[in-house]
């Protein structure tokens, strides 16, 4: 069945919580106004919610504060740091790479970095974009070199993308052998991130600005690396400590850019949906390989670390997007977490359904308050 006729076009910026007063008058509004009623106040950190339908907003929320320090309220421009969210911009970045023919989806990482060990020479492009290439989680590397050498990396000393591929270029073996299994990797994703700037001789964070954010018109939108640039109408991550929050932004991985690094808003990540369904950066069949789910079989499923409402699913994972669907509707969609932070994106691609949830805090599962909001605005088989 197709979405229901009425479509609501309503764009509420709501400051502080309770909102529902403000939405008298629209139903459709009221009733996702309602899943958030109470979540934050004017004394808490809080979340940033857009709906749209049909390229059209049909609902956009700010509740809470920004950071506790000064008071300042969340909207629609306050800027969120996405974690793994930023995989699909990264993503991106290499399917522009493969329009520029500057590479291609089955180039091997030994093709690009020819002092890579044998384990990983022939891991593909295409296999670190839907995490099947195995290659080990440079966390646990972390942990095992600090092990031996003591304390290394720090909230102020974070690790840097050069010093996570100089630990997987210091291993001998993978998780397992290129293509046969799915193992999400944050570890491929900082690779990725590095192939880009290696290719296109620019930084990271210039390419996206110069081939994605610019072009879009995603004037805060930032690659953001602390003590190298700022992030402008920036929300501070938060966690929860008994009844108190506690401000706790960054750690020993949060410089780390391809896998989790950038930072956006509501206003801007609308204009990237505008441009995924418009086709403004890449043609409907340029587009088309990031909507193939890695071949792997079915019995991936999504990590023990993943927001409790899509543990257990079944994974189908493309070019930075996952693509199980969801009662029986196509989705694309994503998560985010990181200190002090969750996200969500969910796209529902053939009812025209869009719905971002953005937290600075960790006590929220914005994956399942935005499966709460396609409830209310999808239609559903009986």
């Amino acid at each position: 069945m197709k979405l229901g006729v009425i479509r609501v076009i309503l764009a509420v910026v709501l400051l502080a919580a309770p909102p529902a007063a403000q939405n008298a008058g629209a139903p459709v509004a009221r009733q996702i106004a309602a899943v958030f009623e109470g979540m934050a106040t004017d004394k808490t950190p809080g979340l940033a919610v857009l709906v749209k339908r049909n390229g059209q907003a049909v609902f956009e929320g700010g509740y809470g504060l920004k950071e506790l320090r000064t008071g300042l309220k969340i909207d629609g421009k306050t800027n969120f740091r996405l974690a793994s969210v930023t995989k699909q911009f990264t993503a991106m970045a290499v399917m522009l790479l493969v329009h520029d023919k500057k590479l291609h989806y089955e180039t091997t990482l030994g093709e690009i970095f020819p002092e890579f060990p044998g384990y990983g020479k022939k891991i593909t492009v295409r296999q670190l974009l839907n995490h099947t290439g195995g290659l080990p989680d440079y966390e646990d590397l972390m942990d095992a070199a600090e092990k031996v050498k003591g304390p290394t990396w720090s909230r102020e000393k974070q690790i840097q993308d050069v010093e996570v591929l100089a630990l997987l270029e210091k291993e001998t073996k993978g998780k397992f052998e290129p293509g046969t299994k799915w193992d999400y990797s944050n570890s491929g994703y900082v690779v990725l991130g590095l192939i880009v700037a290696k290719v296109s001789r620019r930084s990271y964070g210039e390419f996206l600005h110069e081939r994605i954010f610019s072009p879009l018109k995603m004037a805060d939108t930032i690659v953001y690396q602390m003590g190298e640039n700022s992030v402008p109408n920036r929300a501070f991550g938060h966690s929860k400590e008994k009844d108190a929050f506690k401000e706790t932004d960054q750690s020993s991985t949060s410089a780390t850019l391809g896998d989790g690094g950038v930072y956006s808003s509501l206003d801007d990540l609308s204009k990237w949906d505008d441009a995924l369904r418009n086709h403004a950066l890449l043609t409907e069949a340029e587009m088309k390989p990031a909507f193939v789910p890695g071949k792997y079989g079915d019995t991936a499923v999504l990590p023990d670390d993943a927001p409790a409402a899509l543990k257990g699913v079944k994974v189908k994972y493309g070019f930075g997007w996952f693509l199980d669907p969801y009662k029986d509707h196509d989705r694309m969609w994503h998560y985010g977490e990181t200190m002090g932070f969750k996200t969500a994106i969910q796209r529902f691609t053939k009812d025209d359904l869009t719905v971002i949830v953005l937290c600075n805090r960790t006590d929220l599962d914005p994956g399942g308050l935005a499966t709460k909001i396609a409830d209310l605005l999808i239609s559903r088989k009986n």
